[in-house]
């Protein structure tokens, strides 16, 4: 049976806290921390924001990238990055029958997922230490997964031949436990954080510059593995069931944290109502205080999280050095560019 996804005016709406998103311990409890300096566009908690995307329509971003300086509702891609962009043929296949409105749209609730139900023995955890928040993973989700390769007999094979397995990794994320926001914004490649589900995020698009949430077809969860293994999200997860815009459900490799979209039942941000980097100033739980200070904000639409960075980032884990890292532009598709000296994958 091809699993649907549940319509977002539901999803949003009715969703309740789940257990499945790593949270400290001392985080349950809060107090507040008010810090001197509040930066960055606000969240007006007056507002009611709408719930813009209720039907599932969302937006088609491919291509929505910008090299010369931040723009709201693009990727500020790196130089190196964006040269990869568009020259690898990794991805899916075809365009699934789910865009509409001349391929301009696509409705989420239509759309495929990679069929199966795997379950994984994930190792995760956080620590703070000498000013720094220390993520350590093995990449391999607290929620099932879907069974990959994409077996030829799944409905979702015609769109999309994933060849690749989940793996699972070693990677340690040293972030700044108390970033700074910086006035002008760096660029992005194509690993943007780390979720508490354990599992790494990556930019909104594919290896041909596509918009992955539209093209690539996922599991259940919203999540797939590259050619190396890495199991990684592009768009927000089904299977974070805790998407408030208050709570922390991961991190840029900048530290700043990464919440859910949620301000109210039917009061959802989308990219409209976030700065050029896709993230606002509010308050937030965080290592068990209240805090007012920036965030990035997972949204439904494009190009979904991260599109640039506030703070200073750190080398993606899993590069052997910081010029391989721009080389590659950090690509984390199903397809090693050539600049790497290794023959494309099939996908």
């Amino acid at each position: 049976m091809v699993v649907v996804a549940i319509a977002f005016g539901l999803w949003f709406g009715f969703r309740k806290p789940g257990a499945n998103t790593a949270v400290p311990a001392n985080q349950k409890k809060t107090t507040t921390d008010n810090r001197p300096e509040v930066q960055g566009l606000q969240l007006d908690t007056s507002k009611n924001y709408g719930n813009k995307y209720a039907d599932g329509i969302l937006p088609v971003g491919d291509g929505e990238y910008v090299t010369s300086g931040p723009k709201q509702g693009y990727v500020y891609a790196c130089s190196n990055y964006a040269r990869n962009l568009g020259t690898d043929n990794g991805g899916a296949m075809t365009r699934g029958s789910w865009f509409t409105d001349n391929n301009q749209e696509y409705d989420i609730n239509k759309k495929l997922h990679v069929q199966g139900s795997v379950l994984w023995t994930a190792d995760f955890s956080v620590t703070l230490k000498d000013g720094k928040r220390v993520i350590v993973t093995n990449d391999l989700p607290k929620h099932p997964t879907g069974t990959f390769p994409i077996a030829s007999s799944d409905p979702a094979y015609q769109y999309d031949h994933n060849p690749n397995s989940i793996t699972g990794q070693t990677f340690t994320y040293d972030l700044d436990a108390d970033p700074v926001y910086g006035s002008t914004p760096s660029c992005i490649g194509g690993t943007v954080g780390i979720m508490l589900t354990g599992v790494q995020l990556n930019s909104a698009f594919d290896a041909g510059g596509r918009d992955a949430g539209a093209w690539e077809v996922q599991d259940s969860c919203d999540g797939h593995p590259q050619q190396q293994g890495v199991y990684h999200y592009h768009t927000l997860s089904s299977c974070i069931k805790d998407v408030n815009v208050h709570d922390v459900i991961g991190y840029a490799l900048d530290g700043f944290p990464i919440t859910g979209p949620m301000v109210g039942k039917d009061n959802v941000l989308t990219t409209s109502d976030l700065d050029e980097c896709h993230g606002i100033t509010s308050q937030i739980n965080l290592d068990g205080k209240r805090v007012t200070m920036y965030h990035y904000v997972m949204t439904e639409d494009f190009p979904y999280s991260v599109s640039c960075y506030r703070g200073t980032p750190i080398q993606p884990p899993g590069q052997e050095n910081q010029q391989q890292a721009q080389q590659q532009g950090q690509i984390p598709n199903h397809q090693v560019h050539s600049l790497t000296g290794q023959q494309p994958a099939a996908q």
